[in-house]
């Protein structure tokens, strides 16, 4: 017997990736459905601006050109989900915007009110390049600290 562990020609890491941000759709859809947040609830959601299909005003992509955070929590509107990700509205320095983030774009969700997150690995092949040219980002760590995180690591050992 080896030691090395053989490649795998199933993509779990995808299917896993894929089913933890289905996750995150039906807690937006539910959230949609009732009109507002229950309870103290509130979300932190991370994205990469630049992956296709994000949809936010110049100004943004200006000012966040790798990743944004957005919350959700007491002043958003027009939360709309559909199977690819979601469209809201925010109000940044006064200024009313939509956006529109597909959940393959999403690297954080984060709920603090009951600690609960889920870190998802971007698919950087997607990014559209930046000024830089290169699309290059820290991949997110495996968070070890007791919460509610769920971070899946499917790297190869060697």
């Amino acid at each position: 017997m080896t030691d090395e562990t053989p490649e795998s020609l199933i993509p779990y890491d995808e299917i896993v990736q894929e089913a933890l941000r289905a996750v995150v759709g039906r807690v937006l859809t539910s959230v949609a459905t009732q009109g507002g947040l229950p309870g103290g609830h509130h979300f932190y959601i991370t994205f990469r601006t630049r992956h296709p299909g994000v949809d936010i005003p110049a100004h943004l992509s200006e000012r966040f050109p790798e990743e944004m955070t957005i919350v959700i929590q007491h002043r958003f509107w027009d939360l709309n989900v559909d199977a690819d990700g979601f469209s809201v509205g925010l109000s940044f320095g006064g200024v009313p915007s939509t956006l529109r983030v597909p959940f393959a774009a999403v690297t954080d969700f984060v709920d603090p009110a009951v600690e609960f997150s889920l870190k998802f690995h971007a698919n950087e092949e997607d990014e559209a390049p930046g000024p830089e040219g290169n699309g290059d980002a820290p991949k997110p760590e495996p968070v070890e600290d007791g919460s509610n995180v769920v971070a899946v690591d499917f790297t190869k050992k060697k």
